[in-house]
């Protein structure tokens, strides 16, 4: 047997298996199953979605093994399959059981065997000239131009004709008459514009016709008459931009497949499929469609296969699939369902397979065995965080980062700073990291809530007032992090860059800087909740609230203000940083070349240029893989969830958790008073029971802007930069404030 007769075979057998379930199915008795759950074939027992397919038999009857395989797109896979050039083993097998050449007149170019030609790559401009007998033609890769009146009129035991990958634009509305016989009409990757009324008339034995990726613009049901055995028609990859007003199924009574995909339909009418009553697979994938009118899949009653992907349809009504009873698979990949709801996919009892944009959506039907995409990279069926890693790590980077920047909150007081704004500004910065964990903390309880059942409140999750509360404190935190930061670089680089100049602010400018930062933070991070409709749902993209934006489905107005946030305010304080911290070390290095003490000043500056690459090394760790993911995604290459969950819960929470580090508790004050303490304690042991003695011990009130082994005692004082014509000072008091950050 041929393989061409095994794959139609294999067709049919698949074709009546489906419908043979489906009827399986609507004869059994009806099984509610809660959310999550499906029936077990026509017995009251439901099981979780994860024990579907999984090679245990936990239902008892094989129900839960059952349909684990989608033949969603078989259309497309044989179409490729008989597609395959120059191998072998070619994809056509021989009727003839000889290899004896039974047809005459074949051109040396060509190859034959049995009643079978092969002229594949043959460079024909013409289709040749052969014995009547021959039942198998194929035509690829040649340079046929166009399909003349009559041309294949004597091959009337013509079976398959195969014209792929050829040069024809047009093709005579007599082109194919005598063709009684022909089963199997492949016209894919040609230039057709048009296919004429009439042109497949003679063809009433014709089962498959493919004519993929081609330039058909328009179609009428009269290019179909006479194509009454017609089970397959595929006309995918064309330029079709509407469908016949008229039923496109009328002279097809028999077509069980139709494959539009990759066109360009905008628009559907209910009475396009009206006579497609015997249709089971109907692809519409990738078009332009943006709504679905009511009705239109009314007559289509033994429907199993419906792909709807990839089209801008905002809105699906709710009755949409009513009539769908034989469903058996429904792709809805890449669109956004605004107005989803269980009430659109409760009537299709039969479906096993369902595919979604979004894996939250597969909680609103809780039903189908298998739903997919079963998690976003971030969140799974069962966990917020799908990842055993990330559940763990959630809190131990909250509990770091909360503890530190307490810590420091609570341990500045007992640091007297002979800059005080500095240490204002340092708690500040830490009361903004702090709320970085404090994101993080009521992230892993809320995993902690939904633990083994977030699929249930993904959705509701996402689109609820505490998901925006939390996003927005995560941005709030970011952004003032990133604009205190900035301020702190500026402030010492002026302090460096410029010793002898009068640019140090006052105490009432530098609060008033610390509140407008925070007020910039508050607007940044509120402004997508004040209007809707502008900003959508900016921070429920994902189950962890924070606004990336990795998805490609963002509105205008979201996907506008993510930029200037993520690269315009950001990315620009990034670059004063470096350029800041850059220009401080390179003024370092020129004053300790001027020194007198080289090797002192050497070492200081080695000491000076570590902090100052930690510091900035931090901040390059933190936003370069941010920058980089905004501008991947602004390039439209997609990004895996995963990815964002690494940089929500490990990356982004860098500067925070390491910021009390770099600027507290690694400073030589805060050392001093740690040992000062220790000393202290010692002393109290050491004395024991001279309980009536008191040991009275340096204070643990240090100067944080200088080096300990160079205070003195008149620079204890606080300097007050009022006189700038103060020219005077030493180059040993340069020195001296230039590497008062190490």
């Amino acid at each position: 047997m041929t393989s061409g007769y095994c794959f139609y075979i294999f067709l049919i057998i698949g074709t009546n298996f489906v419908r043979g379930t489906l009827e399986d199915h609507d004869s059994g008795h009806e099984v509610t199953c809660p959310l999550g759950y499906f029936p077990c074939g026509n017995i009251t027992r439901c099981l979780p979605q994860l024990l579907h397919c999984n090679g245990v038999d936990d239902c008892g009857n094989q129900a839960d093994e059952d349909n684990c395989g989608d033949n969603n797109g078989w259309s497309q896979q044989l179409d490729k399959y008989y597609a395959k050039y120059n191998e072998k083993n070619s994809p056509y097998s021989f009727e003839t059981k000889t290899s004896t050449c039974l047809v005459k007149s074949v051109p040396v170019q060509c190859s034959c065997q049995g009643l079978e030609l092969d002229c594949n790559g043959a460079n024909l401009r013409v289709v040749p000239s052969v014995s009547s007998n021959v039942t198998m033609m194929s035509l690829q890769y040649n340079l046929l131009r166009q399909l003349s009146t009559d041309v294949f009129k004597k091959y009337q035991d013509l079976k398959n004709l195969y014209l792929q990958n050829n040069r024809i634009r047009n093709v005579s509305e007599h082109a194919f008459r005598g063709l009684y016989n022909l089963t199997k009409l492949y016209l894919s990757h040609n230039k057709i514009t048009f296919l004429k009324p009439g042109v497949f008339e003679d063809l009433n034995k014709l089962q498959w016709l493919i004519i993929e990726n081609n330039r058909i613009s328009r179609i009428s049901p009269l290019s179909f008459y006479g194509l009454k055995s017609l089970i397959l028609l595929v006309l995918m990859h064309n330029s079709l931009s509407r469908l016949p007003d008229r039923s496109l199924c009328q002279y097809m009574p028999r077509l069980n497949w139709l494959d539009f995909e990759g066109n360009h339909i905008r628009n559907l009418r209910n009475i396009t499929f009206i006579s497609c009553s015997t249709l089971t697979v109907l692809d519409l994938a990738n078009n332009k469609i943006e709504s679905l009118p009511p009705y239109l899949f009314k007559d289509l009653k033994e429907l199993s296969q419906l792909n709807l992907s990839y089209n801008p349809i905002q809105k699906i009504q709710a009755d949409q699939f009513d009539y769908l009873k034989k469903l058996k698979s429904l792709s809805l990949e890449g669109i956004e369902i605004t107005n989803i709801q269980r009430r659109m996919f409760k009537p299709l009892r039969n479906l096993s397979h369902i595919y979604f944009k979004k894996f939250q959506y597969c909680g609103y039907a809780p039903h189908v065995r298998s739903c997919k995409p079963n998690t976003d990279g971030i969140s799974s069926f069962e966990n917020l965080l799908a990842s055993i890693i990330q559940r763990v790590f959630v809190w131990v980077v909250s509990a770091v980062t909360c503890f530190g920047n307490i810590f420091v909150i609570c341990m500045r007081p007992y640091i007297r700073s002979e800059n005080k704004l500095h240490a204002i500004s340092i708690m500040s910065l830490c009361c903004a990291d702090c709320l970085m964990g404090i994101y993080l903390f009521v992230i892993g309880a809320f995993d902690l809530k939904f633990r083994g059942e977030y699929n249930k409140h993904a959705q509701l999750w996402m689109d609820s007032t505490q998901c925006q509360l939390v996003g927005s404190l995560a941005i709030l935190s970011t952004e003032v992090s990133v604009l205190l930061l900035t301020y702190l670089t500026l402030e010492k680089y002026i302090c460096i860059v410029y010793p002898f100049r009068c640019l140090k602010p006052g105490k009432c400018r530098a609060i008033s800087i610390l509140i407008l930062i925070w007020i910039i933070g508050f607007v940044v991070a509120f402004i997508p909740l004040s209007n809707k409709e502008f900003f959508r749902n900016y921070y429920g993209t994902n189950g962890v609230c924070f606004p990336l934006h990795s998805e490609q489905a963002e509105s205008t107005g979201s996907q506008i203000y993510s930029v200037v946030i993520f690269l315009g305010v950001n990315l620009a304080a990034f670059i004063i940083i470096v350029f800041s911290y850059g220009s401080m070390f390179y003024s370092v290095h020129q004053t300790a070349i001027t020194a007198t003490e080289i090797r002192n000043h050497i070492k200081k500056e080695m000491t000076l240029a570590k902090r100052f690459f930690f510091i900035v090394f931090t901040n390059a760790l933190c936003w370069i893989p941010i920058f980089i993911l905004k501008l991947l995604s602004l390039l439209q290459v997609e990004i895996p969830g995963t990815i964002t969950s690494w940089v929500v819960i490990f990356i982004l929470p860098i500067n925070s958790a390491l910021n009390p580090l770099l600027y507290t508790l690694t400073t030589r004050p805060f050392k001093e008073m740690i040992h000062q303490v220790w000393h202290n304690y010692k002393q109290r042991r050491s004395i024991g029971s001279k309980s009536g003695q008191k040991t009275y011990g340096p204070s643990f009130i240090w100067v944080e802007m200088w080096p300990m082994q160079e205070i003195t005692p008149n620079l204890t004082k606080p300097v007050l930069y009022t006189d700038c014509s103060e020219t005077s000072v030493s180059q040993s008091t340069l020195s001296t404030r230039l590497n008062s950050y190490t």
